[in-house]
């Protein structure tokens, strides 16, 4: 048993866990098992060769050894999931599933008995080989799709497919091991409120966006497990968790270089959309095929297309697919109740591929759910990196303020700007007043989608005006539902308003809503918070979203400006 290399122990942990290892050799557990020698360790758990003095058979024992320096409401969390890990693995029976033998209480942990399987993961032979042949990959894949069928016939999620879970035996066998963080059909749930888990690299985008996974959401990371395989590398790894989960929901996997026959099957298992993936039975007839040297002609079907691309430029939208031959469709395209018209960007009547990028506000969301309370501290690094940085690189100090030279604003109370207000002319070409001293940064630049956020104090109050040029909904209600999807899982989260408007002489929606912010969730200081989004469309197609958020205390005040806020703005001139 060889489980994945799991996050990375403190140096003072490390050296008292092989301290242990020297003390634990040749301790009788359960006066039956007889530990032998450590063969694999990671965050969670401690593996080891064992001797089964009973029925005389060499069996591999898993340890807890994370349970032993967590708090007591954490070590219980633990060891639900190791009770869990054991119960989900043994509902199912298949020859491509380590087998657990039994579950034993030791000094106060739960230790899983399993049979030990004689080789190396996936992980490791990646390591060791650079890559590893597609029809091998493929041949790995089918053994483990095999294994998923059987845990979903069973009920059983997996949750954490990824090379290090993918035992290849000296014999030639292919098993799937470490059910730990499986989730088991009709059981309550063990993870905090709010919490996702699983390795970064291999959550599907579903996952990552904060929706429940479902069988689907399983062939994804089985899609990136053999991506991994023959490139040698992960799809979606980037510098931070952050970036990596953006990528994940944000991004096509590079084209795969050596995959061979196995290509289109990744890019059908990587489909961003769960629902556009094949199912199990299909991906394994794929697999099949695969493995046997032949391109599967099926998996073509679940392969995006080639549309007029964004900008004039080809977008394949996955891995090289061929264009469709003839002319594109013509005729209006909508998305939900009110057709807005022609999609930007990719001709006349022309359905844009949706990419799914997200609007920051509900990418935090995910990161804080995926990452718990570390996760204030890594955005606050990756945010101060992006604050102070344009699209072409430098630092970016924002516009000096200067009061504007309209006669028109009012003092506060008269249902107009007040005159003490600042009227800021921000470069990408937009306007927008604000009180005194409230300064600019670059919240993110990624392509066609533009945040830039105005603040008086570090983000406890602040305006956040979103552009993009290419997006990925043609209707701003519709956009909006599917952000508060997104939201659910903030604490105390309560819509106030979403509805249908009209703002500017556009059709628009209006979102409003209130939720309880922690500390763990950046930018905000931690209570109760309200936020309020008025988004529209130009008439060239372009989004924009302007979005204001203060303490839920501070609310009469926010309201009353961010009506203001709405009186001042003007577009970029080019798009009115």
């Amino acid at each position: 048993m060889f489980p994945e290399n799991g996050p990375v122990l403190s140096l003072t942990l490390t050296r008292a866990l092989r301290g242990n290892v020297n003390q634990m050799q040749g301790l009788l557990i359960a006066g039956r098992y007889r530990l032998a020698d450590s063969i694999g360790s990671g965050g969670m758990g401690r593996v080891w060769r064992a001797h089964d003095e009973v029925l005389h058979r060499t069996v591999a024992v898993k340890e807890l050894t994370a349970a032993l320096y967590v708090s007591d409401s954490d070590q219980a969390v633990l060891l639900a999931r190791t009770r869990a890990e054991a119960r989900a693995a043994a509902r199912i029976n298949h020859s491509a599933v380590v087998t657990v033998h039994d579950v034993l209480e030791h000094d106060g942990r739960p230790w899983i008995v399993m049979e030990l399987v004689e080789g190396n993961s996936l992980a490791d032979a990646v390591k060791e080989q650079g890559r590893i042949d597609p029809r091998e990959a493929a041949r790995i894949g089918l053994w483990v799709l095999r294994a998923l069928r059987a845990a979903h016939s069973a009920g059983v999620l997996h949750r954490d497919v990824k090379p290090g879970n993918v035992l290849l035996g000296r014999d030639g066998r292919v098993l799937l091991t470490d059910f730990g963080i499986a989730q088991i059909e009709g059981d309550s749930t063990i993870t905090r409120t709010g919490e996702v888990v699983g390795s970064v690299d291999y959550l599907a985008p579903e996952r990552v966006r904060g929706h429940d996974p479902g069988p689907a959401s399983d062939l994804w990371a089985l899609g990136a497990t053999l991506y991994t395989a023959v490139e040698g590398r992960s799809p979606f790894r980037r510098t931070s968790p952050l970036s990596t989960m953006q990528a994940v929901v944000e991004e096509e996997a590079e084209q795969p270089r050596n995959a061979g026959p196995l290509g289109p099957v990744i890019s059908a298992l990587l489909r961003k959309e769960p629902e556009r993936r094949p199912g199990a039975e299909e991906a394994e007839q794929m697999l099949a095929e695969a493995a046997e040297g032949r391109r599967p002609q099926a998996a073509q079907a679940f392969v995006p297309t080639q549309s007029t691309g964004l900008h004039g430029r080809g977008d394949t939208g996955g891995y090289g697919a061929p264009a469709a031959a003839g002319p594109p469709p013509v005729g209006p395209s909508a998305v939900g109740p009110t057709a807005v018209g022609p999609v930007p960007g990719h001709g006349v009547g022309v359905p844009a591929r949706p990419r799914r990028r997200l609007r920051t506000l509900a990418l935090v969301v995910a990161v804080a759910a995926v990452l718990g309370g570390g996760a204030a501290v890594g955005f606050q690094e990756w945010n101060s990196t992006r604050n102070d940085t344009a699209a072409g690189g430098g630092t970016d100090p924002g516009p000096t303020p200067s009061a504007s030279p309209d006669g028109g604003h009012r003092q506060e109370g008269t249902g107009t700007v007040p005159d003490s207000w600042e009227t800021h002319h921000d470069p990408l070409g937009f306007s927008v007043s604000l009180p005194k001293g409230w300064k600019r940064q670059v919240y993110s630049i990624d392509g066609p989608l533009k945040q830039i956020d105005y603040t008086p104090d570090g983000g406890k109050h602040f305006v956040r005006i979103s552009i993009d040029s290419s997006p990925d909904f043609v209707d701003a209600y519709e956009h909006q539902k599917d952000l508060e999807q997104q939201l659910q899982r903030l604490v105390n989260y309560q819509r106030v308003t979403l509805e249908q408007n009209v703002y500017r002489d556009r059709n628009a929606s209006l979102w409003e809503y209130t939720w309880t912010a922690l500390k763990k969730d950046p930018p905000y200081v931690a209570g109760p918070r309200h936020a309020v989004e008025e988004t529209y469309f130009s008439r060239e197609g372009t989004e924009y979203a302007i979005y204001m958020s203060g303490p839920a205390a501070d609310w009469p005040r926010i309201g009353k400006q961010f009506k203001w806020v709405l009186q001042s703005w003007q577009q970029p001139a080019a798009t009115r």
